[in-house]
């Protein structure tokens, strides 16, 4: 070796600076767009006032089935899926397989207020033939004033 050449020493250090950049932009992408991923199917609730439902007497890490019926009339269900507009053989089938997997699944009915209340209860009915021992609706509470 000659004299006036230094050993160059390999480096031991990883920059994390390139790994940073990229967390701090899928941050801002997941920020983004998880709001209009759990956007669903808009209904005009009816008021009541009702008591909240303790969320702690049952099991949410599942999620809930919801089924939602719009001022149209059209069945909705949502399993933390998309939602997209199905028949009642259809509701019925898939309650059934996702209360089969777990029967202490929590099932909802939102119905737009201005659906009849014979539509609504016999969409209770369907989810019922379907498996669910509970079946509750959800409301919006009163406006104040």
């Amino acid at each position: 070796m000659e004299t006036g050449q230094k050993k160059r020493r390999l480096m031991g250090e990883i920059n994390v600076v390139p790994y940073i950049d990229v967390m701090l932009v899928l941050l801002i992408i997941f920020m983004i767009t998880t709001p209009l991923l759990t956007t669903g199917v808009e209904v005009d609730l009816p008021q009541a006032d009702a008591d909240q439902i303790d969320t702690d007497s049952f099991d949410t890490k599942d999620g809930m089935l919801t089924l939602t019926i719009d001022a149209s009339g059209l069945y909705y269900l949502s399993l933390g899926d998309s939602e997209e507009a199905i028949d009642e053989q259809t509701v019925r089938l898939r309650a059934a397989a996702a209360l089969r997997r777990n029967p202490k699944l929590p099932v909802f009915v939102r119905a737009d207020k201005s659906v009849p209340s014979g539509d609504l209860v016999y969409a209770m009915v369907i989810l019922q033939a379907a498996g669910a021992p509970k079946v509750g609706i959800m409301t919006e509470p009163p406006e104040e004033g």
